[in-house]
């Protein structure tokens, strides 16, 4: 089992909570503490030589792959099923038109056909397939997995290698985004919202009426599974939410022990982490995931 987390903060004209803002120290201070032994986390780089930047395409699975597989099984099941109403439906289309005909006859008997004609394209309009929110909001999430993917792309320029769409071994999770470079080793859970994340009094982050409570507790878990994964011990796993499309209370927030930033600033933060990890290191993680792992979709 991954070992307590501990996040030190001084901050206090910030909520009262378990949420504090999230600065690039503060960033540093949770790896520092997610270690046990910081000698073992600073093992294979020397912190006054620069980090040679060791370029190592990997991809296990495509970004957003099993959101969008999920996204696809949904919609031909209930594209099945709405085909199944589709003779009802036709009947109710043209009943409304002639029903629309027949009152329009007592009105405008000039406009008989017209009145009939756009009531029955309007009742078939309003009986068109489509697919469910719960549908459309895999897609979304495999489109939010593709945006965070092609943010994190450009970092292999800096030794960073990442990993798309992983299936948490013995367990139905899978890991959106697996981050190895200098900077240490992150599990990034992608979101896709609407709106603005907002803090309640005791410091708990929602969106709309929905408590980002369960999400942490998911991403926290991926990341010690990722963790036991991984054969080194002596490396902590960081779990990151990454957000598109909603604004996050100061930008980025750590709460329930889990840092929550706008994913168009997540590569800048990752950049700016001191190097933990030499090239040689983030390779044979890099290559020890791509064994352990496989692709979720």
């Amino acid at each position: 089992m991954a070992s307590p987390r501990r996040f030190p903060f001084d901050d206090d004209d910030r909520p009262s909570g378990s949420v504090q803002p999230l600065s690039q120290a503060d960033l540093q201070a949770i790896l520092a503490h997610l270690g046990d032994d910081p000698d073992e986390l600073l093992a294979g780089t020397r912190v006054d030589q620069p980090v040679v930047a060791v370029r190592v395409r990997a991809s296990v699975g495509g970004p957003g792959g099993s959101a969008q597989a999920r996204w696809r099984r949904l919609r031909a099941d209930e594209w099945a099923a709405w085909t199944r109403t589709l003779p009802w439906r036709v009947a109710a289309a043209l009943g409304i038109g002639a029903g629309a005909g027949l009152l329009g006859s007592l009105i405008a008997p000039r406009l008989v056909l017209v009145l009939g004609g756009l009531a029955a394209v309007a009742a078939g309009w309003g009986l068109r397939f489509r697919p469910s929110p719960e549908a459309i909001a895999w897609r979304r999430g495999a489109a939010g997995e593709r945006r965070t993917a092609r943010l994190l792309g450009p970092l292999e320029r800096q030794g960073w290698v990442v990993l798309h769409d992983l299936a948490v071994p013995g367990s139905r999770a899978n890991i959106d985004h697996l981050a190895v470079g200098p900077g240490g080793i992150f599990v990034v859970d992608s979101k896709q919202y609407r709106g603005r994340l907002q803090l309640d009094r005791s410091g708990r982050l929602w969106h709309g009426r929905y408590p980002l409570a369960p999400t942490l507790r998911v991403v926290s878990f991926e990341a010690d599974q990722a963790a036991q994964v991984l054969p080194d011990p002596g490396v902590a796993v960081v779990p990151i939410v990454a957000v598109h499309g909603s604004q996050v209370p100061w930008g980025k927030v750590v709460t329930d022990g889990v840092p929550v930033v706008a994913a168009r600033h997540l590569p800048s933060l990752l950049r700016a982490l001191p190097p933990m990890l030499g090239p040689e290191r983030v390779a044979d993680l890099a290559d020890q995931a791509r064994v352990r792992f496989h692709a979720a979709a």
